[in-house]
């Protein structure tokens, strides 16, 4: 693509090759390695990524961009705005193509195919592409070459996978996985992995209080917090990183010691890409995989598509103890805030006033449980070993302990 560039230059708001990519983070990735490889060529590189100033990149493209590397929301945005002609492509490169073109991208990429000449060189680049999204594909590419590497959804030989067994409660699941980190005697450093942006943030709360040296990064973030996250991990400054799957495809930090997914990932694919951050350019890595007994559908796609059995480590799930067993049962206890336990409320509270003779006199009683409430409430969590509370938990407000009038 260098190469080509080299003849010719790019006019105004018209880029000669575009490269979509899927998270804002790949996407500046690839502009720092095409400033690299062509500091000595004098091309004009523009960045188009969510987060950023809308007025320094149109400063850009004004120039004109020989390389533009986007996100496809952004782009969007910039031709929208009359900001960007993509009359002019050549090339046209979309990266991870099987994230790109699952069923959130489609839309946005069929748009921006149709804005692009249809004599352009168009190039996927994927290192899992499954048979339901070569089927896509085959919508886009007219004639194709396919060059491969190494086999589809192939995990990397120098990376040591094991499966760790665990209760399904997110409290067993930490404690689980701060026991599994302290005992790895040669971890470096290690991103952890999880399936929403919510439990990215409980968990990284989590680790903060247990003292470990930890960030976290997902897509909710703002973006110069995301950057900052991402460059302290690559510097040393952060040992671990708790993320999504925003940091789980293409990014390329040569010495990640482990990976750890505190979830299995829904999509098996997703499983290669995440294990993939370690292990790189011929170095040793381990990944470690939480599994509940939740998961052993995900568990088996999983091992169908990499096409072979993981090992487990101390244990697979059989070996858990009759408490984290009975942990996943449902409780016969009725939660505060059902329909149930709220009658029980206010019956014992009509027998409470009958028995204080119908006099109107609060009861000494609920006095003291609602000062109790009041003290308790925004009180911090500061250990972890009670499940999470459903509805108000122990800090009922004393208003929905006062039996209903009839």
């Amino acid at each position: 693509m260098l190469t080509r560039l080299e003849k010719g230059r790019a006019r105004a708001r018209m880029p000669r090759t575009l490269i979509l990519e899927p998270t804002r983070e790949l996407a500046a990735q690839v502009e720092e390695n095409f400033v690299r490889y062509g500091k000595y060529h004098k091309l004009n590189i523009a960045l188009l990524i969510g987060g950023v100033s809308f007025e320094d990149q149109d400063r850009k493209l004004e120039r004109g961009a020989d390389v533009l590397i986007a996100t496809p929301g952004r782009l969007l945005d910039h031709f929208e705005r009359g900001k960007l002609l993509l009359t002019g492509v050549e090339i046209f490169v979309i990266d991870e193509a099987d994230r790109m073109l699952d069923m959130g991208f489609i839309p946005d990429i069929e748009r921006i195919a149709k804005l692009i000449p249809f004599t352009r060189q168009t190039l996927f680049f994927s290192a899992t592409m499954p048979p339901e999204i070569q089927t896509l594909a085959d919508r886009f590419l007219q004639n194709p070459e396919e060059v491969k590497v190494a086999p589809p959804a192939t995990a990397a030989k120098t990376v040591v996978q094991r499966l760790i067994a665990s209760g399904s409660k997110d409290f067993e699941k930490r404690a689980v996985l701060r026991d599994l980190i302290r005992e790895q005697d040669e971890l470096k450093n290690a991103i952890i992995f999880c399936n929403r942006k919510r439990d990215v943030s409980d968990l990284f709360r989590s680790l903060e209080r247990h003292d470990f040296n930890v960030g976290a990064l997902h897509g909710d973030m703002d973006q110069r917090a995301r950057m900052t996250m991402l460059h302290n991990f690559k510097e040393g400054n952060l040992q671990l990183l708790v993320a999504s799957d925003v940091a789980a495809r293409g990014l390329d930090i040569p010495d990640v010691s482990h990976v750890f997914n505190f979830d299995v990932p829904i999509h098996a694919e997703d499983y290669v890409h995440r294990i993939g951050r370690t292990g790189r350019a011929g170095r040793s890595g381990a990944s470690f995989t939480l599994v509940t007994k939740r998961d052993g559908r995900h568990l088996d796609a999983i091992e169908k598509l990499i096409g072979q059995t993981i090992e487990w480590h101390n244990g697979d799930l059989s070996s858990l103890s009759a408490d984290a067993s009975d942990a996943d049962k449902p409780k016969a206890k009725p939660r505060r805030g059902s329909k149930s336990a709220s009658a029980d409320a206010a019956t014992g509270a009509r027998s409470a006033k009958a028995a204080a003779g119908e006099s109107g006199k609060s009861e000494p009683k609920k006095k003291k449980a609602a000062n109790n409430n009041e003290n308790k409430r925004g009180r911090r969590r500061e250990t972890e070993d009670l499940p999470t509370p459903v509805g108000f938990g122990d800090d009922i407000p004393a208003f929905m302990m006062i039996g209903a009038k009839r």
